[in-house]
């Protein structure tokens, strides 16, 4: 076991050097030079497509509205990652890492977007008469016949890698924390999780959605209140917190306390890894569950889908980085959700660490349903909807295994695995990108159009 470790630590290594990293960030770059900083131009604009996209227009394609679509995607996005992830990359990378968090995900922006836009241009209509998309049709309904193994290589490792990261990884984590914060035994978490997940599975993409519409905002909106509560307590340090980020990304950070010092490279590569991680730019997962959408245009979904980029990196990750910086917790030499815990207890005395348990239960809870949802339709394409009600109960299952199972090895693999769904991805991306540009060109073309006067007004201005 311990030289199959080693051999897949090797390949993890490799995967998520710097040659990904470059990758993703260069295809990021890429397509927003091809749209001309749209995506970072149009943010007020994203935000105002979400707000309207809680009533989507009458007669539009899909089966679950364009912001309930939305919050699945962020369902599996926001979590452990965005606690767990932030801390890890300060602890190690040093204050700068954020820096490079932000970086990517202003570059993830364009990423989402074209991923999001291909997977609503190119969805098709399943057995059920859903709507179905991703990287995986993107590349089978846009590319040319000999690219088609590159989307079923993107559906057999994302099926795959979600039992790992979106499943068994996350309801490890909810158990843990259940425990030592609760003292609840592991296997009671396992089996409410377990019981909870196959009631919202059973209703499909549309029970998932109507939870995650509930869940997602109530999370991220409390989240991101305690740690502004935590920021106005220390309101005095944010002006040098903002200070060490900008200074760190491009110096290195000396030995302080129990933090071990780190260079550049290190802040980059640590801040530019957990931001992928943390928001899934370049895995063209949010894709699959903005193809349920209901839309009149795919840019429309576009700019609905990059904005879940922003709500998880710029804005919650920021308020986990600058909690961490205020409080002094990163030097204290701790990593990970322990390291975001101490420092919302140091600021919250009795409140901080149970806070910060609860809302890791329900970040990684919202991932299990979402990640459900990728994997389901991943599996799809690969052998169609009979696979459907067999991979919910295996699905389930594995809710309650990972609850109660050491899951380094999995953690492992499965991240490894979701490197190898990045590279279709990208691949694909950067063949379809002068797709993205035309179909981006025709909407705001359209929206620019001045539309046509009714008869009776056409007449009355001629007169």
């Amino acid at each position: 076991m311990e030289t199959l470790t080693s051999i897949v630590t090797a390949i993890n290594d490799f995967v998520w050097g710097p040659p990904m990293l470059v990758l993703i960030l260069g295809t990021g770059l890429l397509l927003q030079l091809r749209l001309k900083f749209m995506p970072i131009l149009r943010i007020g604009t994203g935000f105002k497509m979400v707000w309207k996209g809680r009533n989507p227009a009458a007669g539009a394609a899909g089966d679950i509205s364009p912001y309930a679509a939305l919050m699945t995607a962020l369902a599996a996005t926001v979590g452990i990652g965005n606690i767990a992830g932030v801390a890890t990359a300060i602890a190690i990378g040093g204050p700068g890492a954020m820096f490079w968090m932000w970086m990517t995900a202003l570059v993830g922006m364009a990423t989402k977007y074209a991923e999001v836009l291909l997977a609503v241009h190119y969805r098709e209509t399943d057995d059920h008469g859903e709507q179905v998309g991703g990287p995986m049709y993107a590349i089978k309904n846009g590319l040319a016949r000999h690219w088609r193994w590159l989307g079923a290589a993107f559906a057999i490792f994302g099926g795959i890698a979600g039992f790992g990261i979106g499943n068994m990884v996350q309801s490890n984590s909810i158990a843990d924390v259940m425990h030592a914060s609760f003292g609840v035994a592991p296997w009671v978490s396992g089996v409410v999780m377990m019981v909870l997940t196959g009631f919202v599975l059973i209703g499909g993409v549309k029970r998932i959605g109507a939870v995650a519409e509930k869940l997602v905002p109530f999370m991220c909106i409390g989240y991101v209140v305690v740690a502004l509560l935590v920021l106005g307590l220390h309101a005095d340090q944010i002006p040098a917190a903002f200070g060490l980020i900008f200074h760190h990304a491009f110096n290195p950070t000396a030995a302080t306390g129990g933090f071990v010092g780190a260079g550049v490279m290190m802040a980059m590569r640590y801040g530019v890894a957990r931001g992928i991680f943390s928001n899934e730019a370049g895995l063209g997962t949010a894709g699959i569950a903005q193809a349920a959408g209901r839309t009149r245009h795919a840019a429309e979904s576009g700019l609905i889908g990059m904005m879940g980029t922003f709500i998880d990196t710029l804005i919650v990750c920021t308020m986990t980085g600058l909690v961490l910086i205020v409080t002094g917790a990163w030097q204290s030499g701790l990593k990970g959700a322990v390291l975001s815990s101490a420092a919302f207890e140091t600021a919250l005395p009795g409140f901080g660490a149970s806070f910060l348990a609860v809302a890791i239960v329900i970040f990684a809870y919202t991932t299990i349903l979402g990640w459900a949802y990728y994997g389901e339709k991943c599996w799809e394409y690969l052998v169609g909807t009979r696979s459907e009600k067999p991979y919910r109960l295996l699905w389930t299952a594995f809710v309650l295994v990972g609850a109660v199972t050491h899951l380094d090895f999995v953690w492992l693999v499965s991240d490894t695995l979701n490197a190898f769904m990045a590279f279709p991805n990208l691949v694909s991306l950067v063949l379809l990108s002068p797709v993205v540009a035309k179909v981006t060109k025709d909407y705001f073309d359209r929206q620019a159009a001045p539309r046509a006067l009714p008869a009776s007004a056409a007449g009355q201005e001629a007169a």
